[in-house]
């Protein structure tokens, strides 16, 4: 009977308001009140439907991940190893109840976008053979007071009910973005956000370590200091693990594991690819390792070449090539920015250069690729000056041809920029050591242009002495639209030893 209800009520009203009306009978009320309770209705089928509907939706999602140890995480080794550690609190029950120790409720992930805090939670999961419930801070944002508040209860139901259904001694309950439910509440505003965090922490206090399922919860966020100091505190999120970008080495093992299932060209170097992969996340490296393939499908090509790997790292960090058709004047400009660029960097830190290319990507009619030299986690003023000067060095080639610049700098421009306010922050200026906020904005806009004045002048002067370079290496340039590093500096080196 179910099965046909909805075309008994089709066929019934319509048949019901014709015969009131029939026998005169005002039907205007009685339809504005179906109006109503079926725009209500269609609202909360749009909202995520009826409170049944919704929970059996949630069910669904929530069903449980497939397998995934923390042996297929490529890299984060220290992270790790220090979740590790945290969730043998909730394996090694016995032990923590002979010692006394108060288990653990919370652990907090904290990162770069890309680096694997959700991979990571799943694989706690399998390590401590929990049911895995998973929700995104958005879902518990709603318009209506009480509703996030509410899913939270039902998070946590659904998390118990789940552990028992299946037979299991303990549950993770993962909360990705936690920072939208989680912010710092502000005195004097009762804000749905508020509610939503204050059932969350009730939640976290009613975790109990004798009672089964026992719950642990793991969040995560690239936004910690947005964070309640509640939440923070020792007995809530009692464990915060940061999970950074992979260093070479990781960036290698990363590779391995999403080069495992293609076919690699026997000469790959997946060394030299991790070394241009340089400050690349895991979900970019992944990404490098699918476009690679793409680039080899695309040319019908049996196996990826490391010239494919090398397409993609250009695909990732700077976007597809365009097919934006530049006049020969605006390409022979972007030449010499580029030029600039180039030379700058080979002066400053000869070798550095991988590649120079004219081909439009993304929003760049040019770019330079550079080498890193090695994996660096601290900056020195010099390092920091050359890093401007670099930057700097596009439009200073420009002023230098067509004595003025273009837009195309704008990019540069901000990198310098940026670089000048870490210096600031850093304590590596003349303003000594300061809180950034509570400089004058007068006062701070005079020390970055006298720094960008001063190290202005002085890409333009290394620029000049070697203005032959430029005229070397532009013809090639413009010919090929790509020099490769040891094509540069060929023309480098030999420009160099002719006298200017």
């Amino acid at each position: 009977m179910p099965k046909w209800t909805k075309e008994i009520v089709i066929g019934f009203v319509p048949v019901m308001l014709i015969f009131l009306l029939y026998i005169g009978y005002n039907i205007l009320p009685l339809l504005l009140l179906m109006a109503m309770v079926g725009g209500i209705l269609f609202f909360m089928q749009m909202r995520g439907g009826l409170a049944v509907g919704a929970s059996q939706e949630r069910n669904r999602k929530k069903a449980g991940p497939t397998k995934l140890t923390f042996e297929q995480i490529g890299g984060q080794d220290n992270a790790k190893r220090e979740l590790r550690e945290a969730l043998d609190f909730l394996v090694r029950h016995d032990e923590i109840n002979k010692f006394g120790i108060r288990p653990l409720k919370g652990i907090l992930l904290t990162g770069p976008p890309g680096t694997g805090k959700t991979l990571m939670a799943k694989a706690a999961a399998h390590y401590t053979n929990s049911v895995f419930v998973s929700a995104s801070g958005s879902e518990f944002v709603e318009m209506y007071v009480g509703v996030g508040a509410g899913r939270i209860r039902d998070l946590f139901k659904d998390a118990r009910t789940r552990a028992a259904k299946e037979n299991k001694q303990s549950a993770i309950i993962f909360i990705d973005e936690i920072d939208v439910i989680g912010g710092k509440r502000e005195g004097g505003q009762q804000r749905e956000y508020d509610q939503t965090l204050n059932q969350l922490l009730t939640e976290m206090d009613g975790i109990y370590s004798n009672e089964a399922p026992r719950i642990l919860i793991i969040a995560a966020t690239n936004r910690k200091e947005m964070l309640d100091s509640a939440l923070l505190r020792p007995g809530r999120f009692d464990r915060h693990i940061q999970v950074d970008l992979p260093d070479k080495k990781g960036r290698k093992h990363i590779l391995e594991l999403h080069a495992a299932n293609k076919p690699m060209a026997a000469e790959t170097n997946l060394d030299k690819l991790a070394e241009e992969a340089y400050g690349f996340s895991g979900a970019q490296l992944e990404s490098v390792m699918n476009e690679a393939a793409i680039y080899a499908m695309r040319q019908d090509e049996e196996v990826i070449s490391q010239r494919h790997m090398s397409m993609a790292i250009d695909k990732v960090m700077m976007g597809e090539k365009t097919d934006r058709e530049s006049s020969a004047e605006e390409k022979q400009r972007v030449a010499i920015h580029e030029l600039g660029h180039a030379i700058m960097a080979e002066v400053v830190r000869p070798n550095s250069v991988g590649q120079v290319a004219l081909s439009p990507r993304g929003q760049a009619l040019g770019y330079v690729r550079h080498n890193p030299q090695q994996e660096q986690y601290l900056y020195t003023k010099p390092f920091l000056e050359e890093q401007i000067m670099i930057a700097l060095a596009g439009a200073a080639a420009e002023e230098m041809y067509y004595e003025g610049r273009s837009t195309g700098s704008r990019g540069d421009f901000d990198q310098a920029l940026n670089i000048v306010q870490n210096m600031v922050e850093a304590g590596l200026t003349k303003l000594g050591i300061v809180t950034i906020n509570m400089v004058p904005k007068e006062l701070l806009m005079k020390e970055s242009n006298a720094i960008l004045e001063d190290l202005g002048e002085r890409t333009r002067k290394l620029l000049e002495e070697r203005r032959h370079i430029f005229d070397s290496s532009l013809d090639i340039l413009l010919q090929e639209e790509i020099l490769s590093g040891e094509q540069f500096r060929e023309q480098f080196k030999k420009s160099s030893n002719v006298p200017a």
